[in-house]
């Protein structure tokens, strides 16, 4: 790594040396379920990420947020979101968030990410891989022969070499105690992706790609005493989906008449709280290399989205959307 003011590869160096010279107490909150646990959410600047952080910070555990956004360097997506800002909502919301600057593509950068967390806390309990950063580069409908070769080979490392790369370098740390747990964030379960063409090629094979992973890391993990499981929400109202729309959180409704099956979304929390019901539950081994959404993890966990409601948008997505029905959530939220 260079080291250079102002380059990624410098506010990782200057992170490390942060740690060292502080030694801040990271040991989370002394309440909630998951209190005393370490996290890692590799992708967490926004969107899922950022939502996955937040509610296991909620419940009481160590967080470590890492993305290429940080308040001294924007990514390409060029947006305001830091992964600073994320550690400091794990923060607030009862944790301990650790803000580490880090491109996954980069095996390096992610073993200094893993060596850090292993200094500091000696342990990690929850490995999140939710890495994408694919936006910007996917064509809907487009055939692999007119799509652009150079954005869909972009996209599958953002969404499939990143994942592979943060795995191999966590999971050694994740597998020194029992009861770890390794998510997968996707885009659609299993049972959806098999039977639906997703976008186009190149989206289709990363969103697929991933849920492979969590049913080939289950085979590895599983008799090594963790867990793996593919997860995925629904219709995420992201920043960059409310911005889309010209809405924000606080009037989301106001898209519904020109997206009528808007109605079916969720926060970032929503898949929040599905991670931190999986983290605590003492019998989640039961799903070791399975696929869910968050929709059938509320279902199975009692747990709503902040509005209180229990939206299930894949099953609303077959029963209702592709059914070409006019937008009706009742029944799905």
């Amino acid at each position: 790594m260079s080291g250079f003011p102002g380059t990624l590869e410098h506010d990782i160096a200057r992170a490390g040396r942060v740690g060292e010279e502080r030694k801040p107490d990271m040991t989370g909150s002394s309440k909630g379920p998951l209190a005393g646990r370490v996290a890692l959410v590799a992708g967490a600047t926004r969107g899922a990420g950022r939502g996955i952080a937040v509610e296991l910070g909620a419940a009481g555990a160590t967080v470590y947020v890492t993305g290429r956004s940080t308040r001294a360097r924007r990514s390409e997506y060029d947006r305001p979101e830091t992964i600073e800002e994320t550690a400091d909502l794990v923060t607030e919301a009862g944790g301990h968030g650790v803000a580490v600057p880090a491109d996954h593509l980069d095996p390096d950068q992610v073993a200094a990410v893993v060596d850090r967390i292993a200094s500091e806390q000696a342990r990690l309990d929850i490995l999140v891989n939710d890495i994408w950063g694919g936006e910007t580069l996917f064509e809907w409908d487009s055939p692999v022969w007119e799509h652009d070769l150079d954005k869909g080979l972009r996209l599958l490392r953002l969404a499939v070499e990143t994942h592979a790369i943060t795995s191999h370098h966590a999971l050694p740390l994740l597998l020194r105690r029992p009861g770890g747990l390794v998510v997968e964030v996707t885009d659609g379960t299993d049972a959806y992706n098999r039977d639906h063409y997703r976008n186009s090629f190149f989206y289709d094979l990363a969103k697929t790609s991933v849920l492979r992973m969590a049913f080939s890391l289950g085979h590895e993990v599983g008799p090594r005493g963790a867990t793996a499981v593919a997860l995925t929400p629904g219709w995420l109202r992201s920043e960059i989906m409310l911005d889309h729309f010209g809405v924000r959180e606080e009037n989301w409704r106001d898209a519904l008449d020109r997206v009528p099956h808007f109605a079916i979304s969720e926060t970032p929390r929503y898949v929040g709280r599905a991670v931190t019901a999986l983290a605590a539950d003492p019998g989640v081994a039961r799903f070791n290399g399975r696929s869910f959404s968050s929709g059938s993890l509320a279902r199975e966990y009692g747990f709503t989205d902040l509005d209180g409601s229990r939206p299930d948008a894949w099953r609303y997505l077959v029963e209702v959307q592709d059914a070409d029905k006019p937008a009706d959530v009742t029944g799905y939220r």
